[in-house]
């Protein structure tokens, strides 16, 4: 079991049709763990925006992995976004997104947030992962997908 199926309900998977901006993803996002988690949605918005101004987390390959740290969080926390229409998200090759995964994680994270960091580096390097991601529009099936990852 992947240490992202740990921190990855069902229910924080998101087909989006609408959003056709980073800042729409994030407003999305924020709201979704304002819902299931508690956390303001603006500290949420705030979090993930200050982190882009340091450098985009657009990885390449139409993958980014917007992270933040949030005051008070007990554990991380992550959704997946997959995007009807790839966005532009300043990500080294140039080309939009459209597989985004936020992450959250306690304002002093250190080794986790890394392997974290590290194991989504890893899963969204795989081609074939990637793949059949962008092919699936049913949320169990990807959910299924990041539960069965082998690194």
């Amino acid at each position: 079991m992947s240490l992202i199926s740990k921190i990855l309900p069902l229910e924080n998977i998101l087909l989006d049709a609408e959003s056709s901006s980073k800042k729409r993803v994030f407003e999305r996002v924020g709201l979704l763990f304002e819902n299931s988690q508690k956390i303001a949605r603006s500290q949420v918005f705030d979090s993930l925006f200050a982190r882009e101004k340091l450098g985009s987390t657009g990885l390449g390959q139409g993958v980014a992995i917007p992270h933040g740290r949030i005051k008070n969080l007990r554990e991380a926390v992550a959704a997946f976004v997959k995007t009807e229409n790839p966005i532009p998200f300043d990500a080294p090759d140039g080309a939009p997104v459209n597989l985004i995964f936020v992450l959250l994680v306690p304002e002093r994270a250190t080794d986790l947030h890394l392997q974290l960091l590290g194991e989504l580096a890893q899963m969204f390097s795989d081609t074939a992962f990637r793949e059949r991601l962008l092919a699936s529009d049913d949320i169990a099936a990807i959910h299924q997908m990041f539960v069965s990852w082998q690194g």
